[in-house]
């Protein structure tokens, strides 16, 4: 986990119970997301440490269209800003993001694959491993010819190396030991 990771867990932690309490997941889900793309701008990098700009012309840019200057959302960017931490909206939209998932009983699934997988084989898929876990799937598809063939299934503390790679490797682990 990366130092930006273990900084943002709190804010999204605060931003999620903010919008829990408000009943406001979804709006406060699409303001951070909108905010993060705002972070992620190379320009705007540049004003996040620049003296000049700062206050409420800061803040301002990262709040969506319409967005009052005194809501709690505003007020969280806010905070962000006096304790120097826009550089890790991303990390805290994905934080929250993932609070969401969890609140709502959502597992988030990545698939690498040599291949993509069909229609088919991804709804088969999500069936399979929503009765595994007990949880809606939220599925995801990354080709990656390294796998050769097969798949890995990376669903957050449990991977499933089902890949002709990793059988290669376990056997060649088996024959040197």
């Amino acid at each position: 986990m990366s130092s930006a990771e273990s900084l943002a867990r709190p804010y999204a932690r605060a931003a999620f119970d903010l919008a829990r309490e408000s009943n406001a997941l979804a709006e406060w889900s699409s303001k951070l997301q909108f905010a993060a793309s705002v972070a992620r701008d190379a320009q705007v990098q540049t004003l996040i440490g620049n003296p000049a700009f700062g206050g409420e012309k800061l803040v301002g840019l990262f709040l969506p269209q319409g967005e009052k200057a005194d809501s709690a959302f505003a007020n969280f960017i806010a905070t962000l800003a006096a304790n120097r931490r826009l550089p890790i909206l991303a990390d805290v939209a994905d934080g929250f993001a993932a609070l969401k998932r969890a609140d709502e009983g959502v597992l988030k699934v990545t698939v690498r694959a040599a291949v993509a997988l069909e229609a088919a084989q991804a709804d088969a898929l999500k069936a399979s491993l929503a009765r595994r876990f007990g949880r809606q799937i939220e599925l995801t598809s990354v080709i990656d010819e390294s796998v050769i063939g097969g798949a890995i299934i990376d669903a957050g503390e449990t991977v499933i190396d089902g890949s002709v790679r990793g059988r290669l490797e376990r056997l060649a682990q088996t024959l040197t030991h």
